[in-house]
């Protein structure tokens, strides 16, 4: 089992930048890839950024070059930095983690980009 925890979620006026870390703990040994989700009302929820074992990385289009993905095994965390933060980004934020033979979710943090 692993358990996730996850913050740095808030309210940010437009142009302006969050932080999310997401740490895991338990079975962390068996951890894969690590990601983010996000899911704004009344939408599915989508990919935002995901990062291999091996640092190799992977984002959707709507925040390339804005929000950077990375992670430190020794710590067992995920963040993800978010940069010229757009309205549109405002979601839920979700942290998964893929192991084998299951993945975990965390509880989500609330992203809020509003004047």
């Amino acid at each position: 089992q692993v358990q996730l925890a996850e913050s740095g979620g808030g309210l940010v006026q437009p142009g302006g930048s969050l932080r999310l870390s997401c740490a895991a703990s338990g079975s962390t040994f068996s951890i894969n890839a690590m990601g983010w989700y996000r899911q704004a009302p009344g939408k599915l929820r989508e990919l935002v950024a995901t990062i291999t074992g091996d640092s190799s990385t992977n984002y959707a289009d709507s925040v390339k070059g804005r929000f950077t993905i990375s992670r430190d095994n020794a710590k067992n965390t995920v963040y993800l930095q978010m940069n010229s933060l757009k309205p549109e980004d405002t979601a839920v934020y979700y942290c998964k983690v893929q192991t084998s033979p299951r993945n975990y979710w965390g509880q989500g943090t609330q992203v809020t980009v509003s004047q």
